[in-house]
């Protein structure tokens, strides 16, 4: 595992811990997109498991700082990047602790808006990844593409949810999202030549750019999509949006 083998455990569920968060943020658009109301059925699963990972990293840390409780809690004070990280944390611990069955009858209301701080946890998640990782931002610019992606799919208007066109508008939008603020980070946060580093996502002799990967998988989720849904037309016929919104709500 190398020299350091617990900075990398630490390092690797944290990781983990964000792309869990942003599977859970694909159950929904898969419930619509595939028509599949079962989907739902493993998010919370999924969230679970990303606390889990969060708790993990928070853990593996702690063993890292020689289990000096005291001297963590001043470092997590003291750094911003640490106190952006417990932030979520917390946040995700609440998440976790009123997921459960009782906790949805006692909250009623309040507990679905109380679940949309998943958004800023995840932001604040990758948010932490950047100022972490410094110099080399590939992986947060990439989850910032599939976040912005998901976060496009919600403010679509949900009679067009179902379909698969929006989600061809929303990759291109989605990649440049993340190509504007992998710009953004490389200008203001280091001393690197950002304006290069842009170009570099229209240069495809070189490494792929994280911006590229963006395009290309919310390309394919479109494409697989289409298909989906262009089959899912053949054996019921004409669509009947109208049936789709009730399957969904």
């Amino acid at each position: 595992m190398g020299p350091e083998p617990l900075a990398l455990a630490t390092h690797e569920t944290g990781d983990w811990c964000i792309r869990f968060l942003l599977i859970s943020l694909v159950v929904t658009p898969a419930r619509w997109v595939l028509d599949w109301p079962r989907a739902m059925q493993v998010r919370r699963m999924i969230g679970l498991a990303a606390l889990g990972y969060a708790l993990v990293h928070l853990a593996l840390y702690i063993g890292n700082e020689n289990l000096r409780l005291w001297h963590v809690v001043l470092e997590i004070v003291k750094r911003p990047y640490l106190s952006i990280g417990f932030t979520a944390l917390i946040g995700l611990a609440v998440l976790g602790w009123t997921s459960t069955d009782t906790a949805l009858r006692r909250l009623g209301r309040e507990w679905k808006p109380l679940h949309k701080l998943v958004y800023p946890i995840i932001a604040l998640g990758i948010l932490h990844f950047y100022i972490q990782s410094k110099i080399n931002v590939s992986e947060p610019v990439l989850m910032t593409g599939f976040f912005l992606f998901l976060l496009l799919w919600r403010v679509v208007p949900s009679r067009w949810r179902a379909l698969p066109w929006p989600l061809f508008a929303m990759a291109p939008l989605a990649a440049a999202g993340a190509a504007g603020l992998e710009y953004l980070w490389y200008a203001l946060a280091t001393n690197l030549p950002a304006a290069e580093i842009f170009k570099a996502n229209f240069d495809l002799e070189f490494e792929i750019r994280p911006a590229v990967w963006v395009l290309v998988a919310g390309l394919a989720a479109a494409a697989i999509s289409g298909v989906w849904w262009g089959l899912r037309q053949v054996f019921r016929g004409s669509p009947n949006l109208a049936k789709s919104q009730r399957i969904h709500e």
